[in-house]
């Protein structure tokens, strides 16, 4: 079997790709396409749909969080690969190969879903957490001398340009120097390499408010190593993404609505007002542009649902089994999906005052939080020096001290960038750039599994 690298380019689009030479060079190689997004457009929900070749009402994957019905917490941002309800595509892979004799050897880098995964080699963000609240950053894998062999190699994870306010470049960098690294010494059959640095500035700016030519480019350059390492083995490159950004002006709160019209209760207490979850009858569970509402009651369904909407920014809201033309009539799902307008987003606060906000909101605290928060991407612009701030917590920490890294702002007009609906022009989907026969005008994410095995020879 010919290799082959699946680069997944959050954020690419084909109308981008004439900012990425190396990669324009790679498409004409073979072809490029758009992808008609999945909805939600956010990354779990995407990267399931890869990788299984069905719908979030067949894997389960209805968003990057959900409530979990067994325990009844919202949950964002789990690795276990047991969260996805179909088979991914190395373990068919795998599972064809034995069967005709072949040897097939997997490597998931940075690819969501890791933990578990059936594949020879993984390699993903997982933090150390004490009994005393204390955090270390850090990477695992398996075997677990891949991930500290390649931070001898290249030193540190760089794990605060991965998420937060000083996301950028240099996780990018450091993914796709590791990736040529292990295809040289490992020579998987299928690698998987996620590549997130266009996720960042067009998310927080905006893509009419950053420089997306030099944010693409430097992209492009990134992958420079592995493109490299793919022609010695004499791999073939695939490149997939998982939605394209677009401007807002605008956050939606939904939560808020639901709070004013006494569906949604809080708990008091030392940290602030917490989100009761068994208390409310109703809440929002938000993903960008996209929000699964849970309503504890069905004779409560028609009154939320005419709350919510009221609400300026919501486009349209799906109930029951309406939920089935957004291939979301899932058990995981709200009762209601809404989606918001193209220039708004939902954002997650219950709060009505910022003095009685959770300790966590000014955090970034992507697993403490009951929705996606893309204020975590910047510095609190009422803080006059917010890296020295962020030092002397850092300092506070070392010294055995519980602090809490509040650096993030409350005030959501800040954010200027998002995703999750489907684009209105074909240029602003997702691409896949191939190899092989060319498909047609477009080509649904269902489609890539397939497409793959067909490439590796285990049709």
């Amino acid at each position: 079997m010919q290799p082959i690298v699946l680069i997944n380019a959050v954020g690419l689009t084909p109308r981008l790709l004439e900012h990425a030479p190396r990669l324009k060079a790679l498409a004409a190689t073979g072809w490029y396409i758009d992808m008609p997004e999945v909805i939600p457009a956010v990354t779990c929900t995407a990267q399931a749909t890869i990788l299984t070749g069905v719908m979030p009402n067949k894997h389960g994957v209805v968003a990057n969080g959900w409530r979990f019905h067994s325990t009844n917490e919202v949950r964002f941002w789990q690795q276990s690969n047991r969260l996805i309800q179909a088979v991914p595509v190395y373990e068919t892979a795998r599972q064809r190969a034995k069967e005709r004799n072949k040897e097939f050897k997997s490597a998931k880098l940075f690819w969501w879903f890791n933990q578990g995964a059936a594949v020879d080699i993984s390699v993903t963000p997982k933090p150390h957490y004490a009994v005393n609240g204390n955090k270390a950053f850090g990477i695992t894998g398996s075997p677990p001398e891949i991930a500290e062999g390649l931070e001898r190699v290249h030193g540190k994870f760089p794990f605060p340009s991965f998420w937060g306010p000083m996301a950028g470049l240099k996780c990018t960098q450091w993914i796709a120097k590791a990736a040529a690294n292990v295809m040289q010494f490992e020579k998987p059959t299928l690698t998987l390499v996620y590549l997130p640095h266009l996720d960042y500035d067009p998310q927080r700016f905006g893509p009419s408010g950053c420089d997306m030519a030099k944010c693409v480019k430097e992209l492009d350059d990134a992958c420079e190593p592995i493109l490299d390492m793919a022609n010695q083995l004499g791999a073939q490159v695939w490149v997939v993404s998982e939605y394209g950004h677009c401007d807002v002006t605008r956050p939606v709160y939904l939560n808020r609505a639901l709070r004013e019209a006494e569906f949604l209760t809080v708990r008091e207490g030392p940290f602030g007002e917490q989100l009761d979850l068994y208390g409310s009858r109703a809440f929002a569970v938000v993903d960008h542009q996209v929000a699964h509402v849970y309503v504890r009651d069905a004779e409560d369904l028609a009154r939320v649902r005419a709350v919510l909407a009221a609400v300026p920014g919501v486009a349209k809201l799906y109930v029951g089994e309406e939920r089935a033309e957004l291939g979301l009539n899932h058990q995981r799902s709200g009762e209601i999906v809404l989606l918001s307008e193209p220039d708004a987003w939902f954002a997650y606060p219950f709060w009505l005052d910022d003095k009685v906000c959770p300790d966590y909101a000014r955090a970034v605290a992507i697993h403490a939080k009951p929705g996606f928060d893309p204020c975590e991407l910047f510095f609190d612009p009422r803080l006059w020096f917010p890296k020295l701030h962020s030092a002397r917590r850092l300092l506070q920490k070392k010294l055995g001290f519980r602090t809490t890294f509040d650096v993030v702002p409350l005030d959501a007009e800040i954010v200027r960038g998002s995703h999750g609906l489907a684009a209105v022009d074909p240029l602003d989907r997702p691409i896949l750039i191939g190899h092989g026969p060319m498909p047609a005008a477009s080509v649904p994410m269902t489609h890539v599994k397939d497409m793959l095995l067909t490439a590796l020879g285990l049709e």
